[in-house]
Parts: structure tokens; C-alpha cells; sequence
């Protein structure tokens, strides 16, 4: 019996172990995961390009991106887990010639729904050209029959009544959006909202949408998700972007005043976050533009419902991707309809050789980041002066200076042979007043004092706005980063042929006709805020009259036609000089600079002051001010000091001690000169004086 009573009693207490642990088993639910494919800035990438965007500077092109590489990505992943969410945070549309289709065919959203995305928002780009057109394609989309991601948005202002607004607002219901989305992902309920932010809505010159403040109505959305739905994860489509000064980067400040987002997924500002910015619980990332990352993250669930980021990769789409056959297909059934409908009525097609080019220029990105002169914005704005110089206004009053903003430069030309749907790329913006693709070249008179603004314009306020470094033809002048905002230029000089550096003094009171893409027009108050109305210029008609209307000074060709920015450069490109096949050859004097942006570097005062303008001479004044102020100060308190010293003098040494002091010096001075004491001895004056010492000795 006792052995069996000893076996009974070891399986109880087994038993009694063992239990516990499996009934906190049962209890413990495994963490939950979430997968995220991202995008934004895609810009119309339909195929793959060549580049080095995101490679070490001076590596050798490649060709990478396309939709559908991006969609063997996105294959790959969820085959991995099938519930992954794919995102895209706006500005799909603008930059290849597929946009030519986008009031008619609507290629890219309808291509983001074929690839599998879930969801995506505005970008500023979505209002290049106008309101109806936006509204046109999200009809097309619509009525397709297409697949088509959610679109979300939560800030703009439903009650504007303005046409332009009203159209949009009648085309999004008909597509189906709303402020927030619900998504069910296996086991997983993900809220996605979207919002557009301040610097993208003044990107956007020609938005005629009523825009609330993102920050207050993405905090409300998130309240009402809060308060309405039982969800895991709330993710925000922002097309507000990241910045290195924290003041300027949106993303960040929403993260740290709505810390109930989990994700931000961060488009507008073509960031890269090679690592995730996590802000407490909310973690944002960005994967750069044009779809050559496509960003990869992997998400847990902690014990508090929060989510944290185990894993973030960037996809590279380079050509070890494979394209998706079926997406290629779709792809060419757009792009079989772009001669026909767009580039008949300019005489060329897609794929025509317009130049061959054995030059590395600068990237895109150097253009931003690079504070000089470069050899692409100089080719760029030489074609406008040359384009316009060749229309019947431009042989009345030739061009004086053309102006290429890098911010209206979309790519660069690789060497080999150039195509048209390459330089298209390269500026790929807008529409005209005729309601064709692409920005028109305007033409405007400014002063040659304005012209030195212009400069300080380059000087001062783009490293403040980036999108504002400026590529001129036509107007050279040199700077000091040193000297004071606003007076950084030091010299200017105008220079009249093309492919020249002949230079002459510029006149401050002539009127210099200057040409310029629209888009650039539109953004001058931009710049304008920038410098807190600091630096302006007053666009002007030929006569001396402000322009009121930009539409009013497009620029137009001998057939009537307006002369889009691309063209121009087409036109310059085919002007030059023929090899032995017939096709035009980049010349050699775009394989170098030509100093008409010199950075001076100097700290010699010289430099330093040189040819100050107003805020210069202010600056002086006040500088000389502050020194008087300065020195007037000194003397104060070095008065103040001595009154002081003479009054704790007073206080210490007894008014007798000093008298004595005084008696003593003018005794060793007598005994030290005897020939004044004799003289003094005869003078009846000095007797006097001698009793009066008698007297101050019979004191003491």
C-alpha cells in the first residue's frame, strides 16, 4: 500500500505543477504582427527608368522602378503573408509622358488598384492641371470598372462652394472616399487616414480646394476612430514630409501632438528614412520617390496595444527584380496610346532621338543639395532664351535672361542618346491655358535692380527653400555665404549671347525681359512669404504695367501654339550641331561651368561689404549704432565705477589723514626746490600763504 500511496501522491503533485502552466497557456494570446508595403512620389513612373537615384555620386546608371517590378514586389510579400497592407501616401501622378492620359484614362490610380494597393491621398501634384481635370480622372477611374485603392483625406473644407471645389467634391463621391478607412487584414482591423500638409498645399499654386489645418482635423479623425471603431492599428497617409530643421518637418510635430497614430507613412518631401523616426509610440517612414524603394515593414504588437517596428528594409527595384508580365502588358496598352494623343501635334514621337549625349551631368538631387552653378540648369535655361528667341515676340524683344528653377527640374540626361520621352522627364509639369499638358514659357520684365533680387533670391532664400535654387542664361553674379541674409550677392553681370561669357555692367533702371516656365510664376509669392515680403519683385508687361494674370504673357509659337517648357528644350537640342548620322550632339561647352554662379568663399572684409544693398547699408547703420551705443555705455559705467571708488575712498580714509598728506607732499617740494622757497620769502603774497600753513599746522 505505502508504494502505491507514494506513486498516487507524485502524480497529484505533477499534476498540480503542470496544470498552471497550461492554463496560462491557454490565457497568453500570441503577440499580433502586421506587415506594411509602402510608396509615394511615384510620379507617373509607369516603366522603369534609368538612374543613380540612391547610389554612391558617380556611380554608373542604371535602370530600376516601374510598376511592375513594384508589383513582383508586392507578389513576393504576400506570399508570404497574404494580409500584408500595401499603402501609397500620395503624388502618383506627374512626371512621365503617362500623365498626358490622366483626365482620359486615369493610368496611374487605376494601376495602383490592378497592383493590389489598399489605400492612398492627395499629393499637390494632383492639381497640376486645374480642377476639372482632376475631377475628369476621378470619373475615368470610376467608371473603369478597375480595381481602385481607398481614398482617404481628412482635411479639406467640405462646405467651400467655389466651382473648382465643388467639382472635386461631386468626382470623390462618385470614386468613393471618405475622411478614414476601415481595413481587415486576417485578424488585424487597420484605420488608414490621410492628410495633406502646408508646405504641399503651397506647392500646389493651382489648387482651388479649401484646405483645413492637417494637424487639428487628423486629430479629430483619429478621436472619431477612436470613439467609433475597435481597431488594432491607426495608420495616416501624409503628404506632409519630413524635415532636418524640426520646425519645418510635419510629420514629426503630428507624431508629437497626436501620439495615437502607430504609423505615418511620410510622402511630399522624397525622404529616406534608411532608418524609422519613432517618435514614443509612433513610428514614420518614407521610401523616397519614383518607386525605386518600395519601403518594407514589419510590425508587433507589445502587451500595451502599441505597435513597434522589428524590421524595416527599402526594396531596391533595380533590374534584379523581375518585371511582372501581366503589368508590363497593361503598362503598354497606356503607353501605345501617348503618340496619338499627345505628341502628333508636336511632330514627334516617344522614342525619337532628339540628341546624343557624352556628358555626365548632375543629378536632380545635386541640384537641390549643391549651392553652385550646374552644368543641366544651364543647358535648361539656355534652351528657354534660344525657344523664345525663335518665336515672332522673340525676334520683336529678345530674351534677355531665362530662369530654371531646380524645382521644376524633374530628372536629368544620362549619357547616350536622349529621347523625347526623356526630356519630357525632365520637366514634366502642369498644363497650359489651352488645356494641353505641360507649363508654358511666360515672358515678364523686371528692372535690373529687381534682376540683383532675383540673385539675393538664389543667394538667400534657397538654402532656406531648396526648390528655389535658381539656373539662369543671361545674368551671372557671384556671392559670400558669409555676408548677411538678404546681402549675400557681391557682383552681377549681364551676358547677351548664347554660349557666351562676354559680360556687361547691368543697368538698374532698364527694363530686361525675362522668360520662365508658368509654374514659376505662380510660385513667386511663395518665394516672396519666404523671405517675410523682404524680397519681392513686381512682374511686369512689356509697357511697364504690373501682370495680373499669367495667362495673359504665355508665349506663343508662329503657328499659335502655345511653347511648352519640354519643347523648348527640344527645339535648343535639335539646333545643335550634326554628327555623321544627322542627329544633334550635346556641344562641349555644357561639359563645364561658366562662373555664372560664383561662390565666394572669402572672409576678407572686402568680400565681406562690398556693394551692399538697402539691408546691407541697414545693416551698417545699425551696426554703427550698436558700437556708439556700446561705447556710451563703457563710459557710463566707467564713470559710475570711478564716483563709486572715490566714495568707498572717502568712507575709509579719514578727511585728517588726507590733509596731512596733502601738507606733507608741498614740504618735500619746497625743501626740494630752495630757490623758490628764497623767492617765495621776499614775496609778500607767500607770506601770506606761509601764516596760512601756520594756521592749518596749529589745526593739526
Amino acid at each position: 500500500m505505502l508504494p502505491a500511496a507514494c506513486l498516487a501522491a507524485g502524480l497529484l503533485l505533477t499534476l498540480l505543477a503542470v496544470l498552471p502552466a497550461f492554463a496560462f497557456g491557454a490565457d497568453k494570446e500570441p503577440a499580433k504582427e502586421a506587415d506594411i508595403l509602402c510608396t509615394h512620389d511615384l510620379h507617373s513612373t509607369l516603366e522603369g527608368y534609368i538612374t543613380t537615384r540612391g547610389m554612391q555620386s558617380g556611380a554608373e546608371p542604371v535602370e530600376a522602378g516601374g510598376f511592375a517590378r513594384i508589383k513582383t514586389v508586392i507578389d513576393r510579400q504576400r506570399a508570404v503573408n497574404p494580409d500584408t497592407l500595401v499603402l501609397d501616401a500620395g503624388d502618383y501622378p506627374m512626371g512621365t509622358l503617362y500623365q498626358v492620359l490622366y483626365t482620359t484614362e486615369a493610368p496611374e490610380i487605376r494601376m495602383l488598384g490592378r497592383m493590389g494597393f489598399d489605400a492612398t491621398t492627395f499629393g499637390n501634384h494632383d492639381f497640376d492641371y486645374g480642377s476639372e481635370a482632376l475631377a475628369d480622372m476621378f470619373h475615368v477611374a470610376a467608371a473603369s470598372g478597375d480595381p481602385r485603392p481607398a481614398f482617404v483625406i481628412n482635411n479639406f473644407d467640405l462646405t467651400s462652394q467655389n466651382t473648382g471645389s465643388q467639382m472635386i467634391t461631386k468626382a470623390l463621391k462618385e470614386y468613393g472616399y471618405s475622411d478614414y478607412v476601415v481595413l481587415q487584414k486576417g485578424d488585424l482591423k487597420v484605420a488608414v487616414t490621410g492628410t495633406l500638409g502646408y508646405d504641399a498645399i503651397d506647392c500646389a499654386p493651382r489648387c482651388e480646394l479649401a484646405w483645413l489645418d492637417p494637424i487639428e482635423y487628423t486629430k479629430k479623425t483619429v478621436a472619431k476612430i477612436k470613439e467609433n471603431e475597435d481597431v488594432d492599428m491607426i495608420v495616416l497617409l501624409s503628404h506632409c514630409g519630413t524635415n532636418a530643421n524640426p520646425k519645418k518637418s510635419e510629420d514629426e510635430i503630428i507624431a508629437k501632438e497626436i501620439p495615437d497614430i502607430d504609423v505615418i507613412i511620410s510622402g511630399h518631401s522624397h525622404s529616406v528614412t534608411k532608418e524609422p523616426i519613432v517618435i514614443k509610440n509612433t513610428t514614420i517612414v518614407s521610401a523616397g520617390c519614383y518607386g525605386y524603394y518600395v519601403g518594407n515593414a514589419h510590425f508587433v504588437q507589445n502587451k500595451k496595444g502599441r505597435w513597434e517596428i522589428t524590421n524595416w528594409e527599402l526594396i531596391e527595384t533595380d533590374s534584379s527584380i523581375p518585371e511582372d508580365p501581366e503589368t508590363l502588358k497593361e503598362i503598354q496598352a497606356f503607353a501605345d496610346q501617348i503618340d496619338e494623343t499627345y505628341l502628333k501635334d508636336f511632330g514627334y514621337t516617344a522614342n525619337e532621338v532628339v540628341a546624343v549625349n557624352d556628358y555626365s551631368f548632375e543629378s536632380v538631387d545635386d541640384m537641390y543639395q549643391i549651392h553652385t552653378e550646374h552644368r543641366l540648369g544651364d543647358l535648361i535655361s539656355d534652351a528657354y532664351r534660344y525657344a523664345v528667341n525663335q518665336t515672332p515676340s522673340g525676334m520683336e524683344h529678345y530674351a534677355d535672361v531665362g530662369v530654371a528653377p531646380s524645382g521644376t527640374i524633374r530628372d536629368t540626361y544620362y549619357p547616350g542618346e536622349i529621347l523625347v520621352a526623356d526630356v519630357f522627364g525632365s520637366f514634366s509639369l502642369g498644363s497650359g491655358a489651352d488645356g494641353t499638358v505641360g507649363y508654358p514659357l511666360i515672358s515678364l520684365y523686371l528692372t535690373g535692380k529687381e534682376l540683383r533680387t532675383v540673385a539675393e533670391v538664389d543667394a538667400s532664400v534657397s538654402d532656406l527653400m531648396d526648390s528655389a535654387r535658381l539656373y539662369m542664361s543671361g545674368l551671372s553674379f557671384s556671392y559670400n555665404p558669409h555676408r548677411m541674409i538678404l546681402n549675400k550677392v557681391n557682383d552681377i553681370w549681364i551676358s547677351e549671347p548664347l554660349q557666351s561669357d562676354t559680360r556687361s555692367k547691368l543697368d538698374d533702371k532698364k527694363l530686361y525681359r525675362v522668360v520662365t516656365d508658368m509654374y514659376s510664376g505662380l510660385m513667386l509669392e511663395s518665394v516672396t512669404n519666404v523671405s517675410k515680403g523682404l524680397l519681392s519683385v513686381v512682374p511686369k508687361k512689356a509697357d511697364g504695367t504690373p501682370i495680373t494674370d499669367f495667362n495673359e504673357v504665355i508665349i506663343y509659337q508662329a503657328d499659335g501654339s502655345e511653347l511648352k517648357a519640354w519643347d523648348a528644350i527640344v527645339q535648343y537640342m535639335q539646333s545643335f550641331e550634326k554628327d555623321e548620322n544627322g542627329v544633334s550632339r550635346i556641344p562641349e561647352y555644357y561639359s563645364v561651368t561658366h562662373n555664372r554662379k560664383v561662390v565666394d568663399d572669402s572672409r576678407n572684409p572686402v568680400s565681406l561689404f562690398k556693394h551692399p544693398n538697402k539691408f546691407g547699408f541697414a545693416a551698417c547703420g545699425l551696426l554703427l549704432l550698436l558700437v556708439l551705443l556700446l561705447i556710451l555705455i563703457i563710459r557710463l559705467i566707467v564713470r559710475i565705477r570711478r564716483r563709486k571708488i572715490a566714495k568707498r575712498l572717502k568712507e575709509v580714509i579719514p578727511e585728517r589723514v588726507i590733509d596731512v598728506e596733502i601738507i606733507e607732499k608741498d614740504r618735500i617740494e619746497q625743501k626740494e626746490d630752495p630757490a623758490d622757497a628764497s623767492e617765495a620769502g621776499q614775496n609778500p603774497e607767500h607770506n601770506d600763504n606761509t601764516e596760512s600753513t601756520g594756521e592749518e599746522g596749529e589745526h593739526v
